[in-house]
């Protein structure tokens, strides 16, 4: 169990860094005696601090090791008046708060309940997939794959990427871009969507000067499939502490003639936590 002096040592690093526990504090506190899989499932409380359940009122935390040694939160979103197809799940945001750092892979995942099948399928996007371990309280550590046999995945499309590897679509703007438009541009150039093409990244700019980003993240399913406004909600409430009040602009940049359209989405989903509207922009 942590000490008040270790988690007092997690939340001042988190803040420095930007969300995230780094690697060298993970291993000083397994170094104390602690092993990984424990300091993970100690820290959910602090990751279910993350979620707005607003319909369900279920709070899900989730933790993340990436493969770099670094620890990742997750949590749950919901959207009221929108349809519950819409949820951010906890294992979902953990994954996007891995990929918002460069993060490469997951090898473990801490969840505070077992993943739904939904999640398993978009786990199995992963890069690391074949080796990721889930962490339950009060159980051994379970191989995705044997959570989730037979799986379908990007090989049956005929897809050789994979989520979390590197992207770079190379995609331009025909217009001058201010801050918020590149980084939403640059969002959707480094987004995984090796099945329809329709690359896409949001850009959220609140009070302060902060910019918080997120690309799309497709799946082989399809429905696992998360948008780039959840994923930049996730920057936002957890590597930037914000809340949907301190939203002042938004951008949207998405590939032209999109098969996969994420403006009528981004612009509902949106105005259920702000009166801000989106600016749009195709890339070519």
């Amino acid at each position: 169990m942590l000490s008040n002096e270790q988690m007092s040592e997690v939340e001042s690093e988190c803040h420095s860094a930007g969300g995230y526990v780094p690697a060298a504090v993970v291993e000083r506190i397994v170094a104390s005696g602690i092993s990984l899989e424990q300091l993970m499932l100690d820290l959910i409380p602090r990751a279910k601090t993350f979620a707005i359940p607003a319909i369900s009122n279920f709070f899900v935390g989730a933790v993340a090791h990436g493969v770099s040694g670094n620890l990742y939160f997750g949590a749950n979103y919901e959207f009221p008046g929108q349809a519950l197809s819409f949820t951010v799940h906890g294992e979902q945001a953990a994954t996007m708060h891995a990929i918002s750092f460069g993060e490469t892979g997951i090898d473990l995942l801490a969840v505070s309940a077992a993943p739904c099948g939904y999640c398993r399928q978009f786990l199995n996007e992963l890069t690391t997939a074949s080796k990721l371990r889930i962490i339950l309280p009060n159980m051994p550590a379970t191989p995705l794959t044997a959570l989730l046999p037979n799986a379908f995945g990007p090989t049956d499309l005929g897809v050789t990427a994979a989520l979390m590897s590197p992207q770079s679509h190379g995609m331009t703007l025909d217009v001058a871009a201010d801050d918020v438009m590149a980084a939403a541009l640059h969002a959707a150039n480094t987004s995984y969507a090796p099945y329809s093409r329709s690359y896409a990244g949001v850009a959220l700019k609140t009070w302060d000067g902060g910019i918080y980003t997120g690309g799309v993240a497709e799946n082989a399913a399809f429905n696992p499939s998360m948008s780039p406004l959840e994923a930049a909600i996730v920057t936002l409430t957890i590597n930037g502490g914000k809340n949907y009040t301190d939203i002042i602009d938004a951008v949207l940049v998405q590939a032209a003639g999109a098969r996969a359209c994420q403006i009528d989405a981004t612009r509902d989903v949106l105005a259920t936590i702000t009166k801000v509207t989106p600016r749009v922009y195709e890339a070519k």
